[in-house]
């Protein structure tokens, strides 16, 4: 009788002790539904995007972009007027995991100056991932949020609109 109980605690022990550490995985570990419908697929967490076509960052968990201006690195919903015709769905962004990212913009701005202008990288709006189908959609336009198309004539399917 002793060792099925002992059998049997163990065997509580076990499964507590699973289901703790899914839990913990998932309070400390994903953010897919505060990631942007134009960023990477892949990534079950990000803190940043770094966009080395624009020398920007976006800030995935309070959705706001991190630019320079005038020397001072602004805090902001929307990217600037001279970002306009950037191009979110197809640029390229660098997920960086690590707190101010911007505090080391050189290293940054040397490290990934070889993916500017590159096009190759999928986005979530263009995933089939179920893990995706709750992410985060901003309302206000392309560049700034989604209107559900690009400004490249295509819809959120890549069919050409009228």
């Amino acid at each position: 009788m002793k060792k099925i109980i002992f059998c049997a605690a163990i065997l509580l022990s076990c499964l507590t002790y699973k289901s703790a550490t899914a839990q913990i995985r998932i309070s400390l570990g994903l953010n897919i539904n505060s990631q942007p419908d134009w960023g990477p697929v892949g990534y079950d967490h990000a803190e940043y995007y770094y966009m080395p076509d624009i020398d920007a960052y976006y800030d995935v968990p309070n959705h706001q972009y991190v630019y320079l201006q005038n020397n001072v690195w602004i805090h902001a919903g929307a990217l600037p007027p001279r970002y306009a015709n950037y191009d979110l769905y197809h640029g390229y962004k660098v997920v960086v995991n690590q707190r101010n990212p911007w505090e080391h913009a050189a290293d940054f701005r040397a490290k990934y100056s070889g993916y500017k202008g590159r096009r190759d990288q999928q986005v979530i709006r263009d995933s089939h991932d179920n893990k995706y189908a709750n992410h985060y959609k901003e309302n206000n336009g392309p560049g700034r949020g989604d209107r559900g198309h690009d400004d490249h004539g295509h819809d959120d399917h890549g069919h050409d609109r009228p």
